[in-house]
């Protein structure tokens, strides 16, 4: 195991943060994964103030992980494979601006390093549509209520991890298995 000093935190929106968390609980280097909220102007919001999308916030994760096992880059190749970061405050039926797609940077370097990835995205021609997903300098994130961290692991048989996240768990497995944890 590493040594807490080299960790790296990413702070990363894509819908619903449950499926995110889902995806990033599996990956080796990860060494956690919070479902939380950050971008809004409300302090400490709850779930149903963020839902009704008049906060500012979107739902995100922040997790923590080892560059030498998974580099940054690696963590935003997995973010943009498992969400379609073309489709404006939404994934699916999930609308609103608190469903954005974003990277909350905590850095200029780290601004520029997604900045540059995107714009690899772009010149391959990897999406059809534009990529819409904003860069936004981190905020106070808030950990969500208990109940949302892990809730695909403590719910998969409820029928929105069903049809919904478990296909990026699926695809995230499929193109990243290099990278599943034992």
């Amino acid at each position: 195991m590493s040594d807490s000093t080299s960790l790296q935190t990413a702070i990363l929106a894509s819908g619903c943060f449950w499926c995110t968390e889902a995806v990033f609980q599996g990956v080796k280097g990860v060494h956690s994964v919070e479902s939380g909220y950050i971008g809004g102007q409300v302090a400490n919001p709850t779930y149903n103030q963020v839902c009704s999308g008049r906060t500012g916030h979107a739902e995100a994760v922040r997790l923590t992980f080892d560059p030498s096992v998974i580099p940054y880059r690696d963590v935003l190749g997995i973010f943009f494979a498992t969400h379609d970061p073309t489709q404006l405050n939404r994934q699916g039926h999930d609308i609103g601006t608190q469903y954005r797609s974003a990277v909350f940077y905590q850095s200029e370097q780290e601004r520029a390093e997604v900045q540059a990835f995107i714009d690899d995205l772009r010149a391959r021609n990897i999406y059809d549509k534009a990529i819409v997903t904003t860069l936004e300098p981190a905020t106070t994130f808030y950990v969500a209520e208990d109940y949302h961290q892990n809730y695909f692991a403590n719910n998969p048989t409820q029928p929105y991890c069903a049809a919904v996240i478990t296909p990026k768990v699926v695809k995230f497995r499929k193109e990243y298995a290099q990278y599943l944890s034992a």
